[in-house]
This record gives C-alpha cells, sequence and structure tokens, in this order.
C-alpha cells in the first residue's frame, strides 16, 4: 500500500512559505519545472518546462526554488499521521511512503477500506489530500495510486504490462527503448533478463525486474519511536494545590521511571493540564542538566501553584474548574549513560539555584521573561548585543573576530582635548581631489605595509591572508597535517573598546555645538566642520564638552537604498563626568549609548 501526495513540492511550499496552491505555481530546479499546481497546468505548464517557457506560457505564475529540506520537514506530520493507523512505513521520498497492506486490510475489514480510512486520517491531522494504491510491489503501487486504483491479487503483471515506458522515470532509457521500439512496460518485460543485463548494464536490469512486477529490496521500515509521556485522569477534580501537588507527585516518578528504563533523561519537560470545562493548559520547563524525580516533582508542583492560584500580577485569572487530567511530556531527552557528576561531587549548587529560580520565574510568566545578552559581532552598539532565553544556546549570531582596531590599518588614539582636531582621510597618494594643505594620516601607514611587504618572511609562519603552496616531490614521504581552525573575519568600522555600559533603544535627539555655538557636522571627506565644545540633549541646557574621539564611519548595506545606514560616530565626555557615543546621521545628532 502506497499513499501519494499529489504535487507535493507545492504542498510543501503553501505550508512552511505560506503560498496557495490553489494559485499558479511552479517549483523549479535547475531552471527546470519540477512540479506545478493544478491551476499552473491549467494555464499550460507542465514539468521539464524551462523557467521562461512556463512563465511565458502563465505571466501569473509564481516560481519557487526547490528545496529537498522544506519537502522532508513538511511531509513528517503526514508519516506521523499514518503511523497512527498503520505500522511498518517506509518514506519513498517526500510525498510518497509505502507499508505493507496486511495489517491494515485486517484491521478494518478490507483493503479499500483500509485506504479510506488512511486517507482520511491523513486529510484531517494534516489537511493534505492523499491518494492511496495497492499492489504487489512498491513500484506497481506507485503507478496504481497515481489513480487510486486496488489491483486484486495476481494482477499486477498484467496491470504493468499496459503501463506506457515513461513510467519507469527514466529519460535517457526511455528514449533508448522507445527508439528501439518497445512502447510499454510489457514489451519491456518481454526481453530476456541475460540480455537486458549485457545491452543496458545495472540499471536496466533494475528497471526490467520492476517492469515484470518484481522489487529489488523488501520495505525498509522506520521503527516509531517509544511513547514516553505519562497522564492520568481523575474522577474528582484537583482544585487545592497540596492535592494537585501529590498527584503530580506520583506522575512524576512513573515519568521517570520510564525514562530510565530506556535509558534516557529528560532536559525539557512539557506540563498539559485539562480542566472540567474543557480549558486546555500548556507550559515547557528548561534545564541544562538532567531533571530527577525530585525535579521533576519540583516543576509540577510550582506549575500546578501558578495555574491554580491565579494570583500573579498581570497573569490571567485562575481555571473556572478543577484539573481532570494532568500529562507529562519529555519534550527534549538524551542517553543519560553520557552523564556523570563532577569529581569532587556536585559543584556549582549556587549557580544551580539560580538555574531552578529563573526556570520557575520562566514556567510562570513564559520563556521570554528571561532574558541573558550574548556578545556577537556587529558595527554598532546596537548590533552587538542579542538577548536569548534562559536556557537556550548561546551561541552568537553573527560570531567575529576581535581586534582592537576599528578600521584596519589605522590607529586609534584615546579621548583628545577639544582642542585638537585630527585630520582624518582617505585619499590616496596623487589623489586630484586631496585638498592641498591637509595633512595625510595614512602616509605612515602606507610606509610601514611597504616595508613589511618588501621584508623576507619566513615560510613557517605564513601571514593568514596569504596561501604558501609548497611542492612535493614524486615518491616524497606524505605527513598529515591536522586542518587548523577556521579564522573568524573581523568587523571594519567596528567600534573601538571600551564598550558602553547601557544602549539606548530609542535614541535621544541631540545638538553639538562648537565655540561660536554652531552646530558641528562632518564633510564627505570625514571632515569635522568645528570642534565640538557642548552638547545639548534633548531640551536641556548646554553642558561643555571636555574630549571627545572620532568621527568612526561606517556606511552599510550600500547596496540596498531601502536598508542603506551612513553615520559617523562619536565619544565625548562632558564636564559633569557623563560619557556618551553619539552618532551623526543626515546631519542629525543623537546619543546612541551612555559609559559608565
Amino acid at each position: 500500500m502506497l499513499l501519494w501526495c499529489p504535487d507535493w513540492p507545492v504542498i510543501a511550499a503553501e505550508i512552511v512559505l505560506g503560498l496557495p496552491a490553489a494559485q499558479p505555481v511552479a517549483v523549479v530546479h535547475g531552471n527546470r519545472v519540477i512540479a506545478c499546481s493544478e491551476t499552473a497546468r491549467q494555464e499550460g505548464v507542465r514539468r521539464g518546462l524551462r523557467r521562461r517557457e512556463a512563465q511565458s506560457r502563465c505571466p501569473r505564475l509564481t516560481v519557487v526554488e526547490h528545496d529537498p529540506g522544506r519537502d522532508a520537514r513538511a511531509f513528517e506530520p503526514v508519516v506521523g499521521a499514518v503511523e497512527e493507523v498503520a505500522v511498518g512505513v517506509e518514506v519513498i521520498r517526500p510525498g510518497a511512503l509505502a507499508f505493507a497492506a496486511r495489517g491494515p486490510s485486517r484491521y478494518f475489514g478490507g483493503e479499500e477500506a483500509a485506504a479510506e480510512r488512511i486517507v482520511e486520517q491523513v486529510a484531517q491531522a494534516c489537511e493534505v489530500e492523499s491518494q492511496v494504491g495497492i499492489a504487489e510491489g512498491v513500484f506497481a503501487a506507485g503507478l496504481a495510486a497515481r489513480g487510486g486504483r486496488v489491483i486484486p491479487p495476481g494482477g499486477t503483471p498484467a496491470f504493468l504490462r499496459a503501463q506506457p515506458i515513461e513510467a519507469i522515470e527514466r529519460p535517457e532509457l526511455t528514449d533508448l527503448l522507445k527508439r528501439l521500439g518497445l512502447k510499454t512496460l510489457g514489451d519491456f518485460a518481454a526481453l530476456p533478463a541475460g540480455d537486458v543485463l549485457a545491452r543496458f548494464g545495472f540499471d536496466g536490469a533494475l528497471v526490467h525486474r520492476l517492469a515484470a512486477g518484481f522489487d529489488h529490496r523488501p520495505l525498509a521500515v522506520r521503527r516509531p519511536p517509544p511513547d514516553l509521556e505519562v497522564s492520568e485522569t481523575y474522577d474528582e477534580p484537583l482544585e487545592r494545590v497540596d492535592v494537585a501537588a501529590f498527584a503530580g507527585r506520583a506522575l512524576a516518578e512513573r515519568l521517570h521511571d520510564k525514562l530510565a528504563a530506556y535509558g534516557l533523561a529528560c532536559t525539557r519537560l512539557g506540563i498539559e493540564a485539562v480542566t472540567a470545562n474543557g480549558q486546555e493548559l500548556h507550559r515547557v520547563w528548561r534545564h541544562d542538566g538532567t531533571l530527577t524525580a525530585a525535579a521533576i516533582a519540583e516543576r509540577v508542583r510550582w506549575q500546578l501553584d501558578g495555574w491554580l492560584t491565579g494570583a500573579r500580577r498581570g497573569a490571567p485569572a485562575r481555571p473556572t474548574a478543577g484539573l481532570v487530567r494532568l500529562r507529562l511530556i519529555p519534550d527534549g531527552v538524551l542517553v543519560h549513560l553520557g552523564l556523570q557528576p563532577g569529581l569532587w561531587g556536585d559543584a556549582g549548587a549556587d549557580r544551580e539555584r539560580a538555574h531552578r529560580a529563573f526556570s520557575r520565574v520562566q514556567g510562570l510568566l513564559g520563556p521570554e521573561s528571561v532574558v541573558t545578552p550574548v556578545f556577537g559581532g556587529g558595527r554598532n552598539a546596537d548590533d552587538q548585543i542579542r538577548l536569548v532565553p534562559w536556557g537556550d544556546e548561546r551561541d552568537p549570531h553573527r560570531p567575529a573576530a576581535p581586534h582592537a582596531d576599528p578600521v584596519p590599518g589605522i590607529e586609534t588614539h584615546p579621548v583628545l582635548p577639544p582642542h585638537v582636531q585630527p585630520a582624518l582621510t582617505f585619499t590616496e597618494p596623487g589623489d586630484p581631489d586631496l585638498v592641498p594643505g591637509v595633512r595625510d594620516e595614512l602616509a605612515p601607514v602606507r610606509e610601514r605595509r611597504a616595508q613589511e611587504e618588501t621584508r623576507p618572511r619566513p615560510a613557517a609562519h605564513p601571514e593568514p591572508d596569504t596561501v604558501t603552496v609548497v611542492a612535493v616531490p614524486p615518491g616524497g614521504r606524505r605527513r598529515q597535517r591536522t586542518a587548523k581552525p577556521p579564522v573568524r573575519p573581523p568587523w571594519p568600522g567596528r567600534l573601538p573598546r571600551p564598550a558602553p555600559a547601557l544602549v539606548l533603544t530609542r535614541p535621544l535627539p541631540a545638538v553639538v555645538l562648537d565655540r561660536d555655538g554652531e552646530p558641528v557636522g562632518v564633510s564627505a571627506r570625514l571632515e569635522l566642520t568645528g570642534s565640538p565644545a557642548a552638547l545639548i540633549v534633548e531640551r536641556a541646557r548646554p553642558v561643555a564638552i571636555t574630549g571627545w574621539a572620532g568621527p568612526w564611519p561606517v556606511e552599510e548595506r550600500w547596496w540596498d537604498p531601502a536598508e542603506s545606514r551612513r553615520r559617523a560616530r562619536f565619544q565625548v565626555v562632558l564636564a559633569d563626568g557623563r560619557a556618551f557615543l553619539l552618532s551623526l546621521a543626515a546631519g542629525h545628532w543623537a546619543v546612541d549609548a551612555l559609559y559608565d
């Protein structure tokens, strides 16, 4: 028995990407259409057409690139729905699965009744249309599923003999067989097997066996995962916290014993409850170690306390009725044999207590209620920090290698007094736009680089951005070299240290004035129109600037006009002891962050 979901790449795009399959949609791979919707077929789109030809036939066509991972992820719920009524399922490809028909047909009272029940199960659980074909062999069942047919026992060879030769879905072999005068699978199956192997090779012999109604291997069924969740239904509703906690402890011990029988340990626990009025409650608790029976019972008690009291500030009211059903779901499990305590006992007790407190707050208020900062790559202060929920992976979203200077090759200086104004320019020697009298700050850097390039370097210590080619003579002994870890690239234009202590979610508007009371600006050549002398934040009084550093220019996503951002950043110290990170963009100053 083979279940087939028509146009599955299109259906998967609808499930994952939200594209309506009722509209003209085509999935392309290698600039050719591999699947299309029914509406697109009515417009003349067919498999194998080039993208341009398909769009010329249907101008309203929505083209989606083929993604096998997307098709497999979307098909997994369909496999799970079939496994609820049938066992021993093998996934042929995303959109098709096969299993033995004997068990379901005996249980549901016939093969046709079993096929109808499985199609109904998939439609109810996943809202996906499907067709079932039954025959002797996976290949024949797949052809029968195209028309939703049930081939009677012994009728598979006759059914295959009438199928066209294109059913083997091998374009090169199909073209060769058609030129030899073989139009159907029956014509090909009538040839001697030895002659087919000698003329067409192993692939031709395999197709010849399939055309004769024989499979080349049995079903490779997958074993369903064990059901690890535990649940209990109560005749009397649980309305008191102590009674519910006692029931939850018994349920937690059952779950721990069940996981121990499989050699597993729980790291993420799901708690579900159903009230007498049908209200469903659900919460997930995370833990970076393994949850013991006492730890599971403790979290169940915390959660039941939060549900039944309902006295938290800003939380919904308690349920209108008692709990009649509890269920514990081990949402995350791992092999318990790989964990062991520390060498000197259970270390980190203080950290464990803090983790339990944070986990309890998460269980009561939600996973996003407790977040921790993760430092990553970025050019601005607001881009380098990402907040992640407590217990999640703390890997940086955009990793980067640290470097001391914000611009490679440009030396940074400490905060300068207001009467000093450095001339920063990026022009090359001989640039006609170089203003006479402007000091070239990059000249010493270029001279130092030129000396380093001309200086001979030892071959044993190549630079990270160079490639050393070593010629090995013939017959030389090969030496195994260990692969070096990849070098993370820096972020040019990154702010120099120290990092701000407080980054504002909404920058404060500001004005920077020079000694004459005129607004300070930055030209396209990064030259200041005046020396910063005073700062006005919003509508406050001006405060004198005792020191400043900058500008640190940055221009991001210049290729996208909608998301491009160009700014110059400054570090300033005021007379009252405060230190700010300022930015100038489109002629407007703003306070982005504060320093300690």
